[in-house]
């Protein structure tokens, strides 16, 4: 059963909670700035080449490093989601309630286009790569591949952090999620991008004005990590209480 709460503006505009807002903003923006710059370093290594498996990689190792320290520098503070798909999971489970998920949402995207307009500015212009469908495949697929990783990210930070009855697992939760992301790529990549965070396809498409099939990015991410959410808190978590918000990945 969905565990949705609403929550207050009061709880929300706490101290705590500003400071949570101002953890996922600046985590994100690190995440953001390693991981597209680290596209944008390989073109520029190989005079903008197509993407080859060397870089596919490279760039999958980027994002899966990046995003295990931005997991961790922000764990105890806001809980590290850095995405909004994560936080929309742990909303559906109860972690976090819909007004203070808003307030991630807003700092994860500005994060995002903070760093994406940073990374423009240091490179002297160069193209901020956006995520597409391959050509070939439809918008559809590309939906169904973002849910199907996403699903398995969400599930991942369920299992590593936010199960109540995780113990000492919970401390390789940042790894586990980064490495987990740069599987997803490997695999994605090639064709929907393997994005599984509309902040890390917001930033981009903002900075260069291309917004074109953006909405996959959006659709699928959510949808996987809803389920997620559904899926981990019903079947395996069963009825518990919100964890904290001092608590990891509340």
């Amino acid at each position: 059963m969905v565990k949705l709460a609403i929550g207050s503006i009061g709880d929300s505009l706490s101290g705590a909670s500003v400071k949570s807002y101002l953890a996922e903003f600046i985590a994100t923006l690190l995440f953001v700035f390693a991981g597209v710059g680290s596209a944008i370093a390989y073109g520029q290594l190989t005079a903008d080449a197509a993407l080859d498996p060397a870089g596919l990689v490279a760039i999958a190792i980027a994002h899966a490093f990046a995003l295990f320290v931005g997991v961790s520098m922000a764990a105890n503070i806001s809980g590290g989601h850095l995405n909004p798909a994560v936080t929309l999971g742990l909303a559906v489970g109860g972690n976090i309630t819909i007004i203070t998920g808003l307030f991630y949402w807003i700092a994860q995207l500005l994060g995002s286009t903070a760093a994406c307009f940073l990374l423009k500015f240091v490179t002297a212009g160069k193209a901020i790569p956006t995520h597409a469908v391959v050509s070939g495949m439809g918008a559809a697929e590309g939906v169904v591949f973002e849910i199907i990783i996403t699903f398995a990210l969400v599930y991942t930070v369920y299992a590593t952090a936010a199960d109540p009855k995780k113990g000492s697992l919970g401390t390789i939760a940042p790894i586990a999620i980064g490495f987990i992301v740069g599987a997803n790529i490997l695999a994605a990549g090639p064709f929907s991008g393997g994005s599984m965070n509309p902040a890390r396809s917001f930033g981009p498409a903002v900075a260069s004005g291309d917004f074109s099939g953006h909405w996959v990015y959006w659709a699928g991410p959510l949808i996987g990590g809803a389920l997620a959410g559904l899926v981990y808190g019903d079947v395996f978590i069963g009825s518990y209480e919100a964890l904290p918000a001092s608590e990891d990945y509340a």
